[in-house]
């Protein structure tokens, strides 16, 4: 029996790039199920932030943009944004009736039949037209490699595992990385553990001022212009520096963010340089960011010789069926909602596009 199923579009992923794909999509004309299906690995509604830690209150998150058509309003900003988003999310995908089935993991994603794709899954496979992949980045958090790394005695985890402050009480932690998680975390650790180290590879930059459009802009071509280019995307945070807040500043002056320079090797007991520095350590935090979650797509043969995938807005350079979002410059949430728009107008171009004659 073949139960290949067939549609004109599949998104992978159900954060805010691939509901705001499938809104979109739904919006000019397609029906979801019959038209286009959305596929999401994930147990439950939410996205990423379904899985972050329960001290990311509402309050604290930076830049959360609702989704198009339908406000996020009255949310408390004591709750958990694991709940708060969750919630909402639920509430949009019943809104749009968007039909979204889960788990499903996506397991590859190559050339079909008749000039389809095939995307392959743990539910069945699939034979689509089109591709919007938003599967964004945390399913790969990026784990540094240091000599020694093995040795180490005490708790290694990843921001992706963060499980909050109290987790670290009496505990002395060396965190790692100089993004906003890295940042967070030792503001929130440091009166509940025993001591705290920073360390970074480069030389952390605050950002003095509002973040106002127009440094957007300009953060956002600094990104785009790595993925035209064809090399791994960067975040946004990484080009725009860290924004110098009055918690910042008090952490600051209390010692807490004193950064040192990353150290050159792991002991069984803590952290060293070669300068004959040691920390001693109960438990390596590592706020080292996250990759693409893109290995799916490795049979279609996508990625450029520096690395990523080379982009023109959402579009594959490689192959027009394939649209990412979520991807680079529109890895944030205002940036995903209008890539979805603009991934979902391309597609509309190439679904309803004459054939070339031969």
């Amino acid at each position: 029996m073949n139960d290949m199923r067939e549609v004109e579009v599949v998104v992978v992923g159900a954060g805010q790039a691939g509901l705001s794909s499938a809104y979109h999509l739904r919006r000019t004309g397609f029906e979801p199920e019959r038209d286009f299906v959305v596929l999401d690995h994930s147990p439950a509604p939410g996205g990423a932030w379904q899985f972050r830690w329960p001290s990311l209150t509402y309050g604290k998150v930076h830049g959360m943009h609702a989704l198009p058509g339908m406000e996020l309003k009255g949310a408390d900003p004591q709750r958990p944004s694991s709940e708060v988003i969750a919630e909402y999310f639920t509430a949009y995908e019943r809104a749009f009736d968007l039909r979204v089935r889960r788990p499903v993991e996506v397991r590859a994603v190559r050339e079909g039949s008749a000039g389809r794709l095939l995307v392959e899954t743990s539910d069945g496979d699939w034979s689509t037209r089109a591709l919007i992949n938003a599967t964004g980045t945390w399913d790969r958090p990026f784990w540094p490699r240091y000599p020694g790394q093995e040795t180490f005695r005490g708790r290694q985890l990843h921001t992706a595992r963060y499980p909050g402050p109290e987790a670290f009480a009496g505990l002395r932690v060396v965190v790692v990385g100089g993004g906003a998680s890295g940042t967070q975390h030792l503001m929130e650790l440091a009166p509940y553990a025993a001591a705290t180290t920073w360390v970074t590879r480069r030389e952390p930059v605050f950002r003095e001022g509002p973040f106002t459009e127009d440094v957007g802009r300009e953060a956002v071509a600094l990104v785009e212009e790595r993925v035209r280019q064809g090399l791994p995307p960067k975040s946004v945070v990484s080009v725009t520096g860290l924004p110098l807040s009055d918690a910042v500043r008090q952490a600051i002056a209390d010692g807490v963010l004193d950064r040192r320079p990353m150290f050159d090797r792991i002991t069984p007991e803590g952290v060293e340089w070669n300068d004959g520095r040691h920390v001693d350590a109960d438990v390596i935090l590592w706020a080292t960011g996250f990759r693409a979650a893109i290995d799916h797509l490795a049979p279609l043969r996508l990625r450029e010789p520096g690395g990523g995938i080379r982009v023109e807005g959402t579009r594959a350079v490689a192959d027009p069926r394939v649209h990412l979002v979520g991807y680079g410059p529109s890895a944030s949430t205002i940036g995903a909602n209008r890539a979805g728009r603009a991934a979902v107008r391309d597609i509309r171009r190439l679904l309803t596009a004459e054939p070339v004659a031969a």
